[in-house]
């Protein structure tokens, strides 16, 4: 809040349809839980169509009156597409794969886009050195990482 840390072990991966899909987010904690209900149910309606379900999502965060004042973004994988849903209505597939949002965000994505292109890292070990940098540079980023991967 401001310029304190509240919780520095917020959990804002997760894991869901039965550990086939990654969802994160960036925003308003509360508005992110609702987008996460929400995407869970067009998720299930769309039997995992993770483009299909994410297309439907922002077409109800855009329209529906309840939803359209939620601040928070998303992003969500499966083992083929990465995506970024806002909801002005976007659904982004981001160059590469990589996505990152929040504060920190633009720092992790372009420490990720070099390491991407300039080491052998494994993806894991991108993420870890990715937040790692942003964390130095960003005071709303820190290095309390729990990492989910798919399988």
């Amino acid at each position: 809040m401001g310029q304190t840390v509240m919780k520095a072990n917020a959990r804002k991966v997760r894991l869901t349809y039965n550990g086939r899909v990654l969802a994160g987010f960036a925003g308003a904690t509360a508005d992110a839980f609702t987008l996460f209900e929400k995407f869970e149910e067009k998720l299930d309606q769309y039997s995992g169509n993770l483009q299909r379900a994410s297309v439907e999502l922002a077409k109800e965060w855009r329209t529906s009156r309840m939803l359209r004042n939620l601040e928070a973004l998303l992003t969500v994988a499966d083992a083929e597409y990465s995506l970024v849903i806002s909801g002005n209505g976007d659904v982004i597939e981001p160059e590469e794969g990589l996505m990152a949002v929040g504060s920190g965000g633009v720092y992790a994505l372009a420490a990720a886009k070099g390491l991407l292109a300039h080491s052998q890292l494994t993806p894991r070990q991108i993420v870890e050195e990715s937040m790692r940098i942003a964390a130095g540079i960003d005071i709303h980023t820190n290095t309390n990482l729990v990492i989910e991967e798919l399988a």
